[in-house]
C-alpha cells in the first residue's frame, strides 16, 4: 500500500477553563491544540496521526514532511523511521508523530490493533492522573484527593517550587491525602525547561539528591526529569546516591540520547514519547531495551488525544510498563478538551485502567464536525 496523499490541518479548539502548565511558567492555555495528519493509500485506507501544536508552526514542517513521506509504502516502517531520523538530524523537524499513521494502516489493513501488531498480550493499562498545574501543598493535597476518589491508582505532581522545602511540603502533603496505597509520582520537568514568559526553578545535582534522598521516606515510585536531558554524568551520579527510582527520556528528538542515557546507568524507568522520540517503531525498541536492561518503561503522553491514544498502544505492548501516564487536571486539562479532536474521549475505568477500543489500527475515530469548525488545512 503505498501513501497516495497527506492531508494535514492545524487543530485549536478552546477549553472549558484556561490550563496551566507549571512547565511552561507565565503561560496560560485556553485551547485544546494539534497538528493531524490523514494518509490516504493507494487502496482506500486512512491512517490518522496527531502532534503538538502551540500556534501555526506545523505549517512549514508539514510541507516539508510531505516529500518524505508520498510514494512509501506503508509496510515499510523501516523506511519511514530512517527518513525522519534525517528530517529530525538535519532539518530539525520532529516529524515522529506520523509514523502513528502508518500503524494505524497497518492496524487497519489486518483488523489488528497497533498494540496487537507489537505483540500484546492484554488490552488494557493501569492509568495514573498526570496533573500539570504547579499548586501549595493545601491546594496540591485537596486537589490530588479529589482526583484519587475519581478511581486513579496514581497520581502525578510538579515539584517546580523555587526551594526544596515546599517541594517536599507538597509531597508530604499529598500523601497523607491520598495514603499509601495509592502511587505517587513527581516531576520537576528539568529536562527541557521552557522559561520564556517567566523563570522557572532551575535543578542541579546538588538539589536533584537532596530531593530525591527526602523523597525515600515517602514511598515515591519515582522523581521525573530532575536534571537537564544532556546530563548523562549527573543523571549516573544521582541514581548513584539515592533510592528513589529516576525517570527520564520523555522528549528527547533523537532516540539514541535516550540509549546513551539508559548505558550511562542514569534511569529506573525510561519514558519515550512516541509523538517525540522514535515514533511508536523507535519508542517500542526503547522500551525493548529497558526490558532487556532490567529497567522500567512508561511512555509520556502529554500532547493531544491522539498523541495518548499511539502511546497508549505502545504501553500496553511493553511487558515491563505498569503506568500509562493520563493527562488529567481539571477544569483546565480533561479528556473532553484534551481528546476533543475524538468522536470520543479516551477514560478510565471504574477501577482506574484505560481499556482499548474495539476498533483496529489505533482504535480511534476523529471528529469530522470539530474538525470542520476548529482546523486549518495546511
Amino acid at each position: 500500500m503505498i501513501i497516495q496523499e497527506v492531508e494535514a490541518s492545524v487543530f485549536h479548539k478552546p477549553l472549558a477553563e484556561p490550563f496551566y502548565p507549571s512547565w511552561v511558567p507565565g503561560y496560560a492555555s485556553f485551547n485544546s491544540s494539534a497538528v493531524i495528519c490523514r494518509l490516504r493509500t493507494d487502496e482506500g485506507i486512512v491512517g490518522i496521526a496527531g502532534g503538538n501544536a502551540f500556534a501555526d508552526e506545523a505549517k512549514g514542517a508539514v510541507n516539508l514532511l510531505r516529500a518524505y513521506l508520498l510514494g512509501l509504502d506503508a509496510y515499510d516502517t523501516d523506511q519511514l523511521h530512517s527518513r525522519l531520523s534525517a528530517a529530525n538530524r538535519v532539518l530539525g523537524i520532529r516529524g515522529w508523530f506520523v509514523e502513528a499513521a502508518f500503524w494505524d494502516i497497518r492496524g487497519k489493513a489486518e483488523n489488528k490493533s497497533v498494540a496487537g501488531l507489537l505483540g500484546a498480550t492484554t488490552t488494557k493499562i493501569k492509568a495514573y492522573a498526570s496533573t500539570g498545574q504547579l499548586r501549595s501543598p493545601e491546594e496540591a493535597a485537596a486537589h490530588a484527593k479529589q482526583v484519587v476518589e475519581m478511581g486513579f491508582k496514581g497520581i502525578k505532581i510538579r515539584t517546580r517550587h523555587d526551594d526544596i522545602a515546599t517541594d517536599i511540603a507538597m509531597t508530604e502533603a499529598v500523601r497523607s491525602a491520598i495514603g499509601d496505597e495509592v502511587a505517587l509520582m513527581c516531576d520537576a520537568n528539568q529536562a527541557w525547561r521552557v522559561d520564556v514568559f517567566a523563570k522557572g526553578p532551575v535543578w542541579d545535582l546538588e538539589r536533584a539528591v537532596e530531593t530525591a534522598r527526602q523523597m525515600e521516606s515517602l514511598n515515591v515510585t519515582w522523581l521525573e526529569e530532575p536534571l537537564d536531558m544532556y546530563d548523562l554524568d549527573g543523571y549516573r551520579r544521582l541514581r548513584e546516591q539515592t533510592n528513589t527510582p529516576i525517570a527520564a527520556g520523555e522528549l528527547h528528538g533523537d532516540p539514541e540520547l535516550v540509549r546513551l542515557l539508559i548505558e550511562a546507568g542514569g534511569v529506573d524507568i525510561v519514558q519515550p514519547d512516541s509523538v517525540f522520540t522514535g515514533g511508536i517503531t523507535g519508542a517500542h525498541q526503547l522500551a525493548e531495551l529497558a526490558k532487556s536492561e532490567g529497567l522500567g518503561f512508561s511512555p509520556h503522553t502529554w500532547s493531544n488525544g491522539l498523541g495518548l491514544a499511539a502511546n497508549l498502544h505502545l504501553a500496553i505492548a511493553a511487558p515491563n510498563c505498569e503506568w500509562l501516564e493520563f493527562p488529567f487536571d481539571p477544569p483546565g486539562w480533561e479528556p473532553s478538551g484534551r481528546d476533543s479532536m475524538l468522536s470520543q474521549p479516551i477514560q478510565i475505568d471504574d477501577e482506574g485502567f484505560v481499556h482499548l477500543t474495539d476498533l483496529p489500527g489505533l482504535g480511534v475515530e476523529l471528529d469530522d464536525e470539530a474538525l470542520a469548525s476548529h482546523a486549518l488545512a495546511i
